[in-house]
């Protein structure tokens, strides 16, 4: 993802690129003190969002934003200021934040959580897994394999618990849906799982305990977190299905229909 840069103060823009960076470090961030120069670079490389300070000397950040959206109009145009009385102005052109000086991360996360035209954007974590739908999970944006289909159903499943320590009884009772013994072969998953993240280079994303397991959720970037996290994006991206290949969870599945029935007697009124 290119993300655009542009202050006429050599240490405002050193700071708001390295807040960004901070939150995105995969991010190609352009930074630049002429406002023409930024023009001439998103002719060349468009990006996906723009962080413009407005009052600057050679062009304005209005003025700057009007000729970017001309360009690429699904910009995400967020302006960065120390005055409050532009943001009519800002309102006007569609933009995607309005951020007043000092800059802070959390500041900038909160806006990339809020996109006016959402894009890809890259976590920093290694394990990414899709809930919504069939459940998947993914090394890098490449697909984990498996040995074992039950491996990949406890998974999902502690994911689903969020981080909390599930036992062995409950897993043999969840993933068996039976009262019978299936202890040598929860162990054995157990093991499984615990192999192909320490093979993936993620083994702080297990957490082993005596007699049950758990997984690390903030090692994990994962659209059901994102959902209660209340990010737009995971938001819209909830279509109906969770997991759907796993009937234990159909639980979860009934709190998100819920909150999407609640949420559309919100907006109807």
């Amino acid at each position: 993802m290119t993300i655009l840069a542009v202050d006429d103060e050599k240490l405002a823009l050193a700071s708001i690129m390295e807040q960004i960076k901070q939150v995105l470090p995969d991010a190609d961030v352009m930074g630049f003190r002429k406002p023409s120069e930024a023009l001439a670079a998103v002719q060349e490389h468009p990006c996906e969002i723009a962080f413009l300070d407005i009052e600057m000397k050679e062009m304005d950040g209005i003025t700057l934003a009007k000729r970017i959206k001309r360009l690429h109009p699904l910009t995400n145009i967020i302006f960065t200021t120390g005055y409050s009385e532009y943001s009519g102005e800002a309102f006007a052109l569609h933009a995607s934040g309005y951020l007043m000086k000092p800059i802070f991360p959390e500041m900038i996360r909160e806006e990339l959580d809020n996109l006016r035209h959402p894009v890809e954007l890259k976590s920093g974590k290694k394990i990414q897994a899709k809930t919504f739908g069939n459940f998947e999970v993914y090394l890098n944006g490449e697909p984990i394999s498996f040995h074992y289909s039950k491996t990949k159903e406890l998974f999902a499943y502690l994911i689903d618990r969020e981080g909390a320590v599930c036992t062995n009884k409950e897993l043999m009772s969840v993933l068996w849906e039976s009262d019978e013994p299936h202890l040598s072969y929860i162990q054995k998953i157990r093991k499984d799982l615990q192999t192909v993240l320490e093979e993936a280079g993620c083994a702080d994303v297990f957490v082993n305990k005596w007699g049950g397991c758990a997984v690390n959720a903030d090692q994990i970037d994962c659209d059901y977190y994102d959902w209660i996290a209340g990010k737009v994006q995971a938001i819209n991206a909830y279509r109906g299905e969770y997991m759907s290949q796993y009937s234990w969870a159909e639980i979860t599945h009934g709190s998100l229909e819920y909150a999407a029935r609640k949420n559309e007697e919100k907006a109807d009124k």
